[in-house]
């Protein structure tokens, strides 16, 4: 070339280009890899649970799994408590989040979050002796939740604005559960879906729902790193055909039943 200020100035401009283009992005990494890593957390049934076997089941574990399935890889299910479902993101533990994860803003600075793939009411879970009939009953009674959450975020600032009463932090759902049953607390919120499986079980005899809690419908997101766009776009497609096709439903009923109709994803005057 003739130019050669012309030529640096093509070379700048060119060099991000072939960049991009000789790195592949985290979608061809997972087709070419043949393995689809899922961050899960396993202690929040129906979402995600281990079953008599020891096996990752639930709805979250099966989402994982029709996902590799449309992707052409095999599923690996990353066991991943609340708390560490970003960090294991962030380290490369996982590639995808599939853990019923809000789609908070806050979380949106650090992760790429798709469109709701599921969504949550918010119930109080109390015991029989606790007097406990209502959210406002709340006030002033020793409380606690799953450290990370959404609901534990809206329960803690609740009960500082009260000024009476405590809040306890607990590692797992489990850790939640038991301490509402054996009395460390008095209640917790959770979701419907989390409350009629844990009183299904049977596994603790003195639980009861006294009534919903007045949170903002808890959508949940998949999660994937920030500037995975080729991966987002896939995944916000494959939620979307998920409710097409009717796989949401029969994923609904199998792992949370009929008796609570399938949340609506549609956001009124946002998603439609």
């Amino acid at each position: 070339m003739k130019n050669p200020a012309l030529a640096v100035a093509l070379s700048v401009a060119l060099t991000p280009l072939f960049i991009a283009t000789a790195h592949a992005d985290k979608l061809d990494d997972i087709i070419g890899t043949g393995k689809l890593r899922c961050a899960v957390t396993l202690d929040f049934p129906p979402m995600g649970f281990r079953d008599a076997g020891n096996k990752p089941a639930g709805f979250d574990v099966d989402y994982c799994h029709d996902l590799a399935k449309v992707l052409g890889v095999e599923a690996e299910v990353v066991e991943t408590p609340f708390p560490d479902r970003i960090p294991a993101l962030i380290s490369g533990r996982a590639d995808v989040i599939v853990a019923s994860t809000s789609d908070t803003l806050e979380r949106a600075k650090t992760v790429g979050l798709t469109v709701p793939y599921f969504a949550f009411q918010m119930v109080v879970l109390t015991r029989d002796d606790t007097g406990i009939n209502s959210y406002d009953d709340l006030k002033g009674k020793p409380l606690g939740n799953t450290s990370g959450t959404y609901e534990a975020i809206a329960l803690e600032k609740d009960q500082k604005s009260w000024g009476s009463g405590s809040f306890r932090a607990y590692q797992s759902q489990n850790d939640t559960l038991l301490a509402v049953a054996q009395g460390h607390i008095d209640a917790t919120v959770v979701t419907n879906t989390v409350a009629a499986a844990t009183i299904k079980s049977g596994k603790y005899k003195n639980l009861k729902i006294a009534g919903n809690a007045p949170y903002v419908i808890d959508y949940v997101s998949l999660g994937a790193k920030r500037n995975e766009y080729g991966l987002i776009n896939y995944l916000n497609l494959f939620v979307n055909q998920q409710v097409r096709t009717g796989r949401y439903k029969e994923l609904f009923v199998k792992w949370v039943g009929s008796d609570i109709p399938p949340a609506d994803l549609v956001v009124p005057q946002v998603y439609y």
